[in-house]
């Protein structure tokens, strides 16, 4: 997963799946979700982010990760 802002033009991106191509988009609300061929979201790049969430976005960026352990 990339996560990346570009100030300049307030656009935050996060990028699922690298190296795939977009078969279609959506966009609603200034929200644009991307998906591949087989439905899988690829990508959502919110415009005006800053006016959206909050200015600076990627300052607040808090990531925590859980994984739990699949007991078969």
């Amino acid at each position: 997963m990339k996560i990346e802002y570009d100030p300049k033009h307030d656009l935050l991106n996060i990028e699922f799946i690298t190296e795939e191509a977009i078969a279609e988009s959506v966009e609603f609300n200034g929200v644009i979700i991307d998906y591949s061929k087989d439905g899988r979201i690829v990508s959502i790049e919110i415009l005006d982010a800053g006016k959206r969430t909050t200015k600076g976005p990627l300052d607040l960026l808090d990531l925590t990760i859980v994984k739990e352990k699949v007991i078969a």
